[in-house]
């Protein structure tokens, strides 16, 4: 109880819902512009952080969390470009209810349907945490490494279009960990006598110019295009709050349903909020007495797109805070913000900093109250965001990463380091490679290794990773992950073979 009254004293006062209530207007927006990711939001928030304390950091980036999954809906129903890449299914229903002549119900119904999916998975992620951290607590590094190289596999296979390139870009991560000092003797590797190189790959600097400037960089391929979208819907949007939320209320299955669906794909690592959004729009239409009527402007599916993809804020939490393990590329950029504040990532999280944890919980439910209500408010407003020239965006986005790589250690090397990785994410991006496997093999990488090298020193009997049961479970599990995402591979492949005509 001590623990909870110092979370909810520090993320309940004036400053801090102060810069939440920033956070979420600036999530809203950001994911609100085609192209503009909710990762890259919380990018450009996290250099900012680093000056607050830790909690109420946390609680700024998980309001722009929050608020971005939401944000995307408004290009969804209204230009029928999804903001995010979790937006994707919520065009298929909003869209078609804007252009029937109904654009503030689409909003409406999406608003509270991403409310509720958000509070959904805060409930889950308070009462599975802690079980899941007391009992990852007693596993050891076998275990740990382990667990590891089966996250890496599930997100190498879930992200991307081929899972030959998931796992090179997971390789990739894991090899650029290993630049720098080593983490259990200190001694030098891997840097070639290279001055900028000496101390490591900061992987903040490689998360803002992998995410980042690849993305800016791909949003200025095309100088013709000089503005995000054209509203097509007229101005003149009326609301209709609260019948719209019995609306969403009525539909308790659906709702319910698809929020777990978000919290179980939020908590597969590297799955995240496009295959949630998919997944639980693709469940709420086999579900439903009347399939036809999906894609024609109906409630159910904007309620499931909309749940599905907010509830995958949760549960990414779970993995992160229970096991040390994120969810997603931006659990992981939230995992290098305790980072930086000295806070080690793992199942002590919990025990060592019960506070926090509940603070974080806290943060999760106020947020989507924040959301709800900005929304609801400023929603007429938000509609012009869509409108916002890219020479106007692109640099104002280009000067915030740059200083925000600086100010990490005050070095210029940071800078170079920058326009490096900047440039070999673009590449990685023009040749179909997934980007969010590199960034978790970075964060996961020095962990992998530490626990791996504990274990051998501990014992060098290597069959102990085959031996012990936990430890055998996550490698057969990783095991079968592979093989599954093969099975797909090539199953892919042979329905989209055309049949060779008859000679």
């Amino acid at each position: 109880m001590d623990a909870f009254l110092t979370g909810a004293a520090e993320v309940l006062s004036a400053q801090t819902l102060l810069f939440m209530l920033i956070g979420s207007v600036a999530g809203i927006i950001a994911a609100a512009i085609p192209g503009f990711t909710v990762t890259m939001a919380i990018v450009l928030t996290l250099p900012l952080t680093f000056t607050m304390e830790p909690l109420q950091g946390i609680a700024v980036m998980l309001s722009v969390y929050v608020g971005g999954y939401t944000g995307g809906l408004i290009s969804a129903a209204l230009l029928g470009i999804p903001g995010t890449p979790s937006s994707v299914a919520t065009t298929f229903d909003a869209f078609p209810m804007a252009r029937n002549g109904e654009p503030g119900r689409a909003l409406s119904i999406g608003i509270w349907a991403s409310f509720f999916g958000t509070m959904i998975s805060t409930v889950v992620l308070i009462f599975a945490a802690p079980p899941l951290a007391i009992f990852a607590v007693k596993l050891g590094p076998w275990e740990y490494f382990s667990l590891i190289v089966f996250a890496l596999t599930i997100v190498a296979s879930l992200v991307g279009n081929s899972l030959q390139r998931g796992l090179i870009a997971a390789l990739i991560g894991l090899a650029i960990s290993t630049v720098g000092t080593d983490p259990i003797l200190g001694r030098p590797r891997f840097d070639f006598e290279i001055e900028m190189l000496q101390a490591g790959l900061p992987f903040l600097v490689v998360l803002i110019g992998i995410f980042a400037i690849s993305q800016l960089a791909s949003e200025v391929e095309n100088p013709n295009e000089s503005t995000s979208g054209r509203a097509i819907i007229d101005r003149k949007i009326e609301f209709h709050t609260w019948q719209v939320m019995r609306e969403v209320i009525m539909r308790p299955v659906n709702l319910v349903r698809s929020s777990l669906v978000g919290v179980v794909i939020g908590a597969l690592p590297g799955a995240g909020g496009s295959i949630a959004n998919l997944l639980a729009y693709d469940q709420a239409k086999r579900a439903s007495k009347t399939p036809e009527k999906f894609g024609t402007g109906i409630t159910d599916g904007v309620v499931a797109s909309e749940s599905g993809n907010s509830a995958t804020a949760g549960g990414g939490l779970i993995p992160m805070i229970a096991l040390g393990i994120p969810g997603s590329a931006v659990d992981a950029i939230l995992m290098a913000s305790l980072m930086v504040h000295g806070i080690s990532i793992g199942p002590r999280l919990i025990l060592d900093n019960a506070d926090l944890v509940y603070g974080m919980f806290l943060a999760m439910a106020v947020s989507s109250l924040m959301m709800l209500l900005v929304c609801l408010v400023s929603m007429r407003v938000f509609l012009r965001v869509s409108e916002v020239p890219k020479w106007m965006i692109v640099p104002t986005v280009l000067v915030c990463c740059v200083i925000g790589s600086f100010a990490l250690n005050n070095r210029i090397t940071d800078l170079y380091l920058l326009g490096l990785i900047g440039v070999a994410g673009y590449s990685l991006r023009a040749l179909d490679y997934p980007l969010a496997p590199l960034v978790l093999g970075v964060i996961l990488g020095p962990i992998a290794e530490t626990n791996l090298r504990r274990a051998l020193m501990t014992d060098q009997d290597v069959t102990l990773f085959l031996t012990r049961p936990v430890s055998a479970l996550f490698l057969l599990a990783a095991v079968a992950s592979v093989l599954w995402a093969t099975r797909t591979y090539f199953k892919t492949q042979k329905s989209n073979t055309p049949p060779e005509s008859p000679s």
